[in-house]
Parts: structure tokens; sequence; C-alpha cells
């Protein structure tokens, strides 16, 4: 999807992003360029995808939380990213309107794919945060929310939930955006982290 034989972007491919992102041509076929390069398949694997996302985080172990991030972005559920999905969560995750933002976090919060987030979903994704995070930086957190345990319990709690609740999108949204703790809790930001040093 995306590519075709002659290693250029195909038309229809290009004009549906440019419609649907705020990159331009010429940035689209750049970023092209440089997918077919890094994935000559035309399709990169969560394997891959792992391997990319580890370069980012040399100090920890990112690969649990990149699975599900993979997961959030295989719009088909096909295993593979292509370029038009690669691109797309790009635009979404990094100039999206924060309405985009927020359903691509729910995406990633609901681990099964149910449509609801349980307390267990919002401990796994904390759980392969807190992995990503230094040793030395783990110390700069507030005592409430140093766990990933005791963060899940932060986040569940400001949404007013009960242990066995669900979350729909809606309330996922509404909340987050009626309460900045909640985003900065459910996000990884490690640079957050790194401007609390003395």
């Amino acid at each position: 999807m995306g590519n075709s034989k002659s290693g250029a972007l195909s038309k229809e491919i290009l004009e549906e992003l440019q419609l649907n992102t705020k990159f331009t041509q010429e940035e689209l076929c750049t970023w092209y360029q440089s997918f077919v390069k890094e994935c000559p398949s035309g399709r990169i694997t969560q394997q891959e995808f792992e391997s990319i996302y580890s370069k980012f985080f040399p100090d920890s172990d990112p690969k649990a939380y990149a699975k599900h991030v993979f997961r959030s972005f295989d719009a088909n559920s096909d295993g593979t990213l292509d370029f038009k999905e690669y691109i797309t969560a790009l635009h979404m995750t990094t100039v999206g309107k924060t309405n985009q933002k927020l359903e691509w976090a729910f995406s990633l919060y609901d681990v099964d794919g149910n449509g609801s987030i349980s307390k267990n979903e919002v401990q796994e994704i904390v759980m392969a945060i807190f992995k990503m995070i230094r040793p030395e930086d783990m110390k700069l957190l507030p005592h409430d929310e140093n766990t990933p345990e005791k963060r899940a319990e932060k986040i569940w709690g400001f949404f007013g939930k009960k242990e066995d609740d669900k979350l729909t999108e809606k309330e996922f949204i509404e909340g987050t955006l009626a309460n900045k703790e909640i985003l900065r809790l459910i996000q990884f930001e490690p640079q957050k982290v790194k401007e609390k040093k003395p």
C-alpha cells in the first residue's frame, strides 16, 4: 500500500495523506524515500519498530511500550505498518489536534481493543512506561506515583472509577481535557523528569 514498483509514492496515497495531514508533498516524498530505504518491503514489522524505538531510549527498555505503540498504529491489524499508517500515526501524535492525540492515547491504553479501558490496562501501559524511565530519574518522581501501581491508582482515581469499572473513550477524552494532571500522568515525557534535576 502506498508504494509502486518505481519506488515512488503513489499519487492516490500522496493526495490522501496531503488531505488528512498537515504535511506537504515535498515532506511526504522525502519521508517516503527514507521509509523505503529503511524498509525496502514497504512495511515495517513490530520487531523492526521496536528496534527503531530502542535507539531513542538506549538507557532503558522500551520494548513493551513500543509493542503497544505499534499495536495502536497498526490500523488494519495486519502485524505491519505501511507508509500510510506510519505517516498518519506520526501526524496524529506530533501535530494532530488535541482530540486526535487523545483518541490515539485511548487506543494505546485500550490494550484488548474492546472499546473501553480497565484499571488493569492502565497499569499494563504504565508498567511499560516505567521500564523506559532511567533509575536515576525514578528517584525524582513524587512518592505517590513512583511505582506503576501507584501511578495507575492515581490515574484511575482522577477518573472517579471503582476497581472493576470501565472507562469509555468519551469519558477518557473528557476527563483528560478537564484535568491536566491526568494528561501528565498518562504520558511518557522523560524531559519533564530531567527538568526537576538541581
